[in-house]
């Protein structure tokens, strides 16, 4: 884990700047696809799946060492053919997975997320998911094991696989000619994200297009068909962690609330979307029926508010790269505690971008905690030993998110019952 949060000190300011460049590509070209509560909601995201993945939050089902093991008929030697075939392999069984996270009720909770965004841009890529916490992903690398393909290629390839399907995710690349027939392109992709009926559920390929036209999931973005996104029940919320549990807290209600014992037990399975029918009708959930005059979420947000969002996001994020570049030091329960501090700024935070009266209480909460640490320990989780003046700074944060909390909540909403517009 230490390894692999050292990877992402390199890679999370890379993927950043790329979203900083397709946001000032937009605005010199005033074709702007970026707002920034969603935008802030996005890369907050991708911090809660990072901090959750770095920290090794899931339960192993099987590993893929374990199917090498019993399952290798041959072995490949480490050439050329054994990273060609195991970023084929990934890839093959990165399609099936994308399939059954698309059709299949229980799994589609693990990836709502990255499509919950209502607009499509490189901030939504890394809108990944907190509560895929079964790792079940190495039983579809069987056909890898069968052949022998080396765990330690396993290993080097699957983090690249999995970041070059970031780039795909703009509005600003047009169709690819040939290429359109061998990879994943931005216009094949913008069908995968659309809820339009023509485009749903297509498009379900990672970096190789083939897969779909293979088994009968491919589309073409049509130009008379502009492509709508979001999901078609709306997540109505900039809050990545509520994002994250609400299809499955659906299915916890429905599976209760059912009279049959089979669909208590049948709903997990079924395909997406399906309830059983005795609580359908009685509990009706909000579904976008046209996808060409839906209305967007918003929330009411002055400027200070969304410059306040910024500064969020900002700091969570410095104090994320401090946790990896500082992961060793921290030790296995200070990491979790760090971890925690995390998920709860962010928790925090996004709720006070919905305008939720809670919110306060999370901010006070969070800067209170932060505030008695320091007291008590003098210090930020090694924080002073990198700068003397360390905890210091902490302390501004945790006193700047108790105000700042209160003024939003309180200030900022008597200036709307005020007329003011925000």
């Amino acid at each position: 884990m230490e390894t692999y949060a050292k990877a992402l000190l390199y890679a999370i300011p890379f993927f950043v700047g790329l979203v900083l460049v397709e946001i000032l590509y937009g605005y010199f070209v005033k074709r702007q696809t970026h707002n920034v509560m969603d935008t802030v909601s996005s890369l907050s995201s991708g911090i809660t799946n990072i901090v959750k993945d770095s920290l090794g939050l899931v339960v192993i089902i099987i590993t893929y060492p374990i199917l090498l093991k019993y399952l290798a008929l041959i072995e490949i030697k480490e050439t050329w053919l054994v990273w060609t075939v195991a970023f084929i392999a990934l890839d093959f069984a990165g399609y099936w997975n994308h399939r059954l996270s698309h059709q299949i009720n229980f799994f589609w909770n693990q990836h709502v997320i990255h499509h919950s965004s209502e607009e499509f841009n490189l901030a939504c890529a890394l809108r990944q998911s907190i509560s895929n916490l079964l790792g079940y992903f190495p039983l579809l690398l069987v056909p890898a094991a069968l052949l022998g393909v080396p765990n330690k290629v396993i290993a080097i390839l699957a983090p690249i696989h999995l970041f070059a399907q970031f780039w795909y995710h703009t509005r600003h690349i047009g169709k690819l000619g040939w290429l359109e027939y061998i990879i994943i392109t931005p216009s094949q992709h913008r069908v995968h994200h659309a809820i339009n009926p023509e485009y749903i559920d297509k498009n379900l390929g990672q970096i190789f297009s083939f897969w779909d036209r293979m088994f009968g999931t491919f589309q073409e973005e049509l130009d008379d068909v502009p492509p709508k996104y979001g999901v078609l029940k709306p997540a109505n919320t900039w809050n990545p962690i509520h994002i994250n549990f609400q299809h499955i807290w659906r299915l916890m209600q429905d599976a209760w609330r059912t009279d049959s014992y089979l669909d208590k037990l049948r709903i997990w399975f079924m395909p997406t979307g399906w309830r059983p029918p005795d609580v359908r009708d009685k509990y009706p959930v909000t579904i976008i029926k046209d996808v060409y005059n839906f209305k967007k979420y918003r929330t009411e947000a002055s400027s200070a508010l969304k410059g306040y969002a910024i500064f969020q996001l900002l700091a969570t994020t410095v104090l994320m790269m401090f946790m990896f570049y500082n992961y060793s030091n921290i030790g296995s329960n200070g990491l979790l505690w760090f971890g925690a501090y995390v998920f709860v700024g962010i928790y925090g935070y996004t709720t006070l971008m919905d305008r939720a009266p809670y919110a306060v209480w999370i901010e006070v909460f969070r800067g209170i905690a932060g505030l008695v640490l320091i007291l008590l320990t003098g210090d930020w989780f090694g924080l002073n030993a990198y700068f003397g003046f360390g905890s210091y700074i902490m302390a501004l944060y945790f006193t700047i998110t108790i105000f700042a909390g209160i003024y939003f909540t309180f200030q900022e909403k008597d200036m709307a019952v005020d007329g003011v517009k925000l």
